[in-house]
């Protein structure tokens, strides 16, 4: 019988030997270490070695015995049988021969290595598999020291094939007690402790967008990601820049990292490791550098390419060589299984404020009756579809879990134990809440909403919500191109698998307002800014190089996401348009924003890009763009430049922009003006002169034509985009468009409101409409039914 195999003697077709876990770490160190992927060596206990260990003393029987008279549902019984099996476990001998081996194995690495740590880790043989993960069942053991407190973390593991959650994840799935075996890897431990470690998916894990890779990060081990006691600094890569030797990290989210987990000293499994508090400075500092995120996401794609499928990698960086490794790698068994030819949206009909807002896991609606539970020993009284709502959650809570809702945890992000379950449940889940557990109250009724992007949100009651399944596989031909106005990056992954032509409307208010909230003028003069001004503008960008470095990173990272998301189909970025009230509502905006009775016809769009008080902020707009198309390649991107009154501003921005690197016609740059003021349509030629299109934007040039504030419901009744006068204008700039072989699309409102009016544009000759998501595909279907007569087409 053979009791223990070295990783190099390991193959994935040894899984039933090995369980999942170690085939695949002896898969990549005998196949991926050529290629440079670097994994820990060590060797791996078997199957036979622990199926002998059971049948000394008739231990697999009695515990085969135990666990089909177990119903599994009860958690108190689940609970008092998994602890004595456990226990019966603890107390036999390892077999002589496997503690043979075992010292062997382990003097012989330790002789080649010389001084040295391990990692004891289980594999069971149903364990990351590609249609269930079993992720977290069993046990890892971290720091070991010595042979002694080797062989007993090796029984530890063996006995962790019996914990609770263990059993009863394998009674869902049907499988006989004595089906599963265990197995114990010894593997080197790499010393994150003193330098960071995280997880990576070769998939974004909430839309199964395949183009990216996301990687997590923490300081120490990286069980507090798991666990969920640090929300992890978190990168999205894309694929192509780094198949392209690009940058090609589209988006950075700093995490708290507030505890990091180190080691004591080397010992036994039970008592190795402390949570320590970061530093105040390296809490507001990344904990790996953009360098070492594009090696690990380089180490992700070899991975994923030997495997041929999406893949769930953990990392480790060690403090003491400083080089990164890997530790494990299974298949992603949620996010990869859906399926692509359909569509969901779920939406919620109307909502007051939350109760609380964290990361959003999921794309769903829950709702239920809210249970605040402080430790499993609450468990007992949590019934079907209730909402958990707890301050962490690890594998001990899983029997719950699955009769949850919805989850809400106070910590954690989108890597940590509840995270990870509730996508394989399939469960909506808001993590790092930071305050549920106080903010909700038990036994109230609340909705969990996480499908609005990034955050997710706890509204108070049950609220009403449509859920729309869409099949996007076979949609019908349509003569004119359906594009999508985005506004969030965070939702761009999903939204691109809609049917669409690509973003006919990118806006950057909204990632300036949100994920930068800084006026750019207070970025640029922070130095010169009044207290504690200038003390809270330096926490918030603390984690880049400089304040100006972070408004155009930041920038760049909204843009490029978008981009990544729907490449290579056109992504047309409108440039800033705040108006000086909007500007003014950003952190220091006021001491820089005029007032002005109208802004809407005040200080806005091209007008501000060559006045000297703001050509700086322009710059800062462009060097964004600039690194999107050039540096990360990303020619898909369009700039497109709002509310042109003239023909001199039209000029003077063309210049702006080539003086800020971004010159049209140069790689392939195209620059679409906005068509929404008078001046432009009457104009359509002059205009058109220094652009490569319009792109009209109906709601301004509705309210311009009419002199109708759009905003006033006193004059509201007379806003039509369909009125005879706006028409007129409509299809004076589309003719000009269609005779000049240059592109004009239209965003406003109106097409989706009105099929009469979309069916009237593309008559006209329009090349595309750009839509809101929630219209796409219903306007779509709308325009490819049979034409019937339409208002528009009467009044003209």
């Amino acid at each position: 019988m053979t009791t223990v195999l070295r990783f190099n003697e390991i193959r994935m077709s040894d899984l039933s030997r090995v369980g999942g876990k170690n085939a695949s770490l002896g898969e990549m160190v005998s196949r991926l270490g050529p290629l440079g992927v670097k994994v820990p060596d060590g060797f791996a206990t078997t199957a036979e070695a622990f199926r002998e260990f059971l049948r000394e003393g008739g231990l697999g029987s009695r515990i085969d015995a135990t666990i089909r008279a177990l119903d599994t549902t009860d958690v108190v019984a689940l609970a008092r049988s998994g602890a004595q099996i456990r226990g019966w476990i603890e107390d036999a001998d390892l077999p002589g021969s496997l503690v043979g081996d075992i010292r062997a194995e382990h003097d012989s690495l330790l002789a080649q290595r010389g001084q040295a740590t391990w990692a004891v880790r289980s594999s069971a043989t149903a364990e990351d598999l590609p249609d269930a993960s079993f992720a977290g069942q069993q046990e890892t053991f971290l720091h070991i020291s010595g042979i002694q407190n080797v062989l007993r973390a090796v029984k530890d593991v063996f006995a962790s094939l019996y914990t609770d959650r263990a059993i009863a994840y394998r009674a869902e799935r049907g499988m006989e007690a004595g089906e599963v075996a265990i197995s114990a890897a010894v593997q080197r431990m790499v010393r994150s402790d003193i330098g960071a470690s995280g997880v990576m998916f070769t998939i974004d894990t909430e839309t199964g967008f395949d183009g990216v890779v996301l990687v997590t990060s923490v300081y120490g081990l990286g069980e507090t990601i798991v666990q969920g006691t640090a929300n992890p600094d978190e990168f999205t890569v894309s694929k192509t820049c780094l198949r392209a030797h690009r940058p090609a990290v589209l988006r950075r989210s700093l995490g708290s990292k507030n505890q990091a987990m180190r080691f004591t000293s080397a010992g036994g499994p039970r008592e190795s490791t402390v949570l320590v508090d970061v530093a105040d400075e390296d809490q507001r500092r990344f904990s790996v550098s953009d360098a070492q995120v594009q090696e690990l996401a380089g180490y992700a794609l070899t991975i994923e390419a030997h495997y041929g499928r999406p893949m769930d990698i953990e990392w480790a960086l060690d403090g003491q060589d400083g080089e990164l490794y890997i530790v494990q790698a299974r298949p992603e068994t949620v996010a990869s299984r859906r399926n692509p030819s359909v569509v969901t949206r779920y939406t919620l009909v109307s909502a007051g404020e939350p109760l609380v807002t964290g990361r959003a896991v999921g794309e769903r609606i829950g709702s239920g009756r809210a249970r605040v539970l402080r430790s499993i020993a609450d468990m007992a009284d949590f019934a079907q579809g209730d909402v958990l709502v707890a301050e962490r959650t690890d594998p001990d809570w899983e029997p719950v879990m699955r009769k949850a809702s919805a989850i809400v945890t106070d910590s954690g992000g989108r890597t940590c134990h509840a995270a990870i379950v509730a996508r394989e449940l399939g469960l909506p889940a808001v993590v790092g809440s930071i305050e549920a557990t106080r903010r909700v109250k038990d036994g109230d009724d609340v909705t969990v909403v996480c499908s609005e992007g990034e955050y997710g949100h706890v509204y108070p009651g049950l609220l009403d919500f449509d859920v729309v399944e869409t099949s996007v596989d076979r949609m019908p031909e349509l003569h004119v191109d359906l594009m999508l106005n985005v506004g969030a990056p965070d939702q761009a992954f999903g939204l691109s698998q809609l049917p669409s032509a690509g973003v006919g409307l990118a806006r950057i208010e909204f990632i300036v307002s949100r994920d930068i909230g800084i006026h750019p003028r207070a970025l640029l003069d922070v130095g010169a800014l009044d207290e504690p001004l200038r003390s809270e503008v330096r926490r918030r960008v603390a984690a880049y190089p400089s304040a100006r470095d972070f408004f155009v990173q930041k920038l760049a990272e909204g843009v490029a996401t978008i981009a990544a998301a729907f490449a290579p189909r056109p992504v047309i970025v409108r440039l800033s348009d705040f108006k000086s009230n909007e500007y003014a509502g950003l952190l220091g905006g006021e001491a820089y924003e005029p007032h002005e009775e109208n802004p809407m016809l005040g200080w806005r769009g091209a007008a501000r890009y060559t006045a000297a008080g703001f050509a700086e902020c322009f710059r800062m707009e462009c060097d964004a763009i600039r690194h999107v198309r050039h540096d990360m390649g990303f020619t898909n991107v369009k700039v497109m430049i709002p509310f042109v009154r003239t023909i001199t501003e039209a000029t003077g921005t063309i210049e702006a922009l080539r003086r800020n690197g971004l010159t049209r016609g140069e790689e392939a740059l195209e620059v679409i003006m906005m068509c929404e003021v008078p001046s432009n349509a009457i104009l359509a030629d002059e205009f058109l002169d220094h652009f490569d299109g319009f792109s009209i934007g109906s709601n301004d040039l509705t309210q311009l034509t009419l002199g109708t504030d759009r905003d006033s419901p006193l004059v509201s009744a007379s806003f039509d985009e369909e009125d005879p006068a706006v028409l007129d204008l409509l299809e004076r700039a589309i003719r000009a468009c269609v005779r000049r072989g240059k592109y004009v699309g239209i965003c406003g409102q109106g097409p989706s409101d009105s099929i009469g009016f979309a069916r009237w544009l593309m008559e006209r000759g329009i090349g595309s409409i750009s839509l809101n998501a929630d219209s796409l595909v219903s306007t779509w279907l709308r325009l490819a039914a049979p034409q019937v007569m339409s208002s528009t087409s009467d009044a003209r």
